[in-house]
């Protein structure tokens, strides 16, 4: 059984308190549910992690697993529209000392682009297309500094010549459907370095890229987080990207965290049987292939009707290793493994370590 604090979580995670945190930004027992017709859709249902400045954690699993709500929630963008009438959210989100969600909507506007800002998935659609790049940069700026239009003007382009785009002065002036992919996302990058925020989100920022130009974002992305010493959120379905950039990763599943610790550890040794199925999934060019890569089996759960249980119990091998049918009735709690590693399995220690280095990595 895990063992219990008096407030009744697993001893070592986050508590859901009014006390602000030590970590720059510290998530705790987030829940992000959507009523519907058919019944509520719990889209997140208990997440907790930390995140320090200058630190990357990567956000990875299938889609539908709550990785771009979780975001979403974080920049208190579920509140806005007719769809954020019916968001029902609870627990704390704390940032620099600032709690989100009990905060007022005015209060998250302001903290909205100047302390954390979002690189979306797909810039073509998320930039408004009858104005152009620099008209865009320029209002994002503005709105959170006293200055003339001339200089924001200014300010945007140095910012895109900052990103790489070849002349700035010039392309300023641009259209977002005049960018190539790559470029609209550097122009997206731009625009949410413009006040300087400490917390950026970046929600599957290479998708839809070429090899070539995902390199090039990826280390755009770095250097700049070396330079504003800013707090990193990657949320990604492509490990590969993770090994290249996190310093953290945390799994998701049906909407909760099945495993979450330092991506050395993560890569080296995990825990959780989904975790594995996702690496065996992975391709690998540092290596000969033997044998063909293993795609995780079955579909991802409908967070309507989430599986009894391990949510991943339909879909894991190892279901039935535990005793007495105890995967199917009871849900695992995350426990702490080692050096800050957590895992959610009713795997006993010695059975994970025994199927990961006797059936799993061998095949990896």
């Amino acid at each position: 059984m895990t063992e219990l604090s008096k407030t009744g979580a697993a001893v070592g995670e986050p508590v859901a308190t009014t006390e602000p945190p030590r970590a720059f930004l510290d998530v705790r027992d987030l829940k992000v549910h959507f009523p519907t017709d058919d019944g509520i859709v719990k889209s997140v249902d208990g997440l907790n992690f930390s995140l320090q400045k200058g630190e990357t954690l990567s956000i990875v699993g299938e889609s539908g697993s709550g990785k771009s709500v979780t975001s979403l929630a974080i920049m208190g963008l579920h509140r806005l529209g007719a769809r954020g009438k019916n968001v029902r959210m609870s627990g704390e989100i704390w940032l620099d000392g600032k709690e989100l969600i009990s905060a007022a909507p005015d209060d998250v506007r302001r903290l909205r682009g100047r302390d954390m800002a979002m690189i979306f998935q797909d810039p073509l659609s998320a930039m408004h297309p009858y104005y152009t790049i620099g008209a865009q940069i320029v209002e994002a700026y503005r709105i959170h500094n006293d200055v003339t239009k001339k200089a924001a003007k200014a300010r945007a382009v140095e910012l895109l010549d900052r990103v790489g785009i070849p002349e700035p002065a010039k392309r300023v002036d641009s259209y977002p459907h005049e960018f190539s992919g790559g470029m609209r996302q550097r122009a997206m990058i731009a625009m949410s370095l413009a006040n300087n925020p400490q917390l950026l989100i970046a929600d599957e920022p290479t998708t839809a890229l070429d090899v070539t130009v995902q390199a090039q974002i990826l280390d755009l992305i770095r250097d700049l987080q070396k330079e504003f010493e800013s707090a990193v959120v990657l949320i990604t379905h492509d490990l590969g990207v993770v090994a290249e950039i996190a310093d953290q990763v945390l799994v998701m599943y049906g909407g909760r965290c099945v495993e979450r610790g330092p991506v050395e550890q993560v890569f080296e040794a995990p825990q959780h049987p989904y975790t594995w199925g996702l690496l065996g999934s992975m391709p690998r060019i540092d290596r000969d292939q033997t044998e063909r890569l293993v795609p995780v089996k079955g579909q991802p759960p409908s967070l309507i009707n989430v599986p009894s249980g391990c949510a991943f119990h339909p879909r894991c091998p190892y279901a039935d290793v535990p005793k007495g049918g105890v995967t199917r009735t009871e849900r695992p709690e995350l426990r702490l493994a080692e050096g800050g590693h957590w895992s959610a399995c009713h795997l006993s220690p010695e059975d994970r370590t025994r199927i990961w280095t006797e059936e799993i990595a061998p095949k990896l």
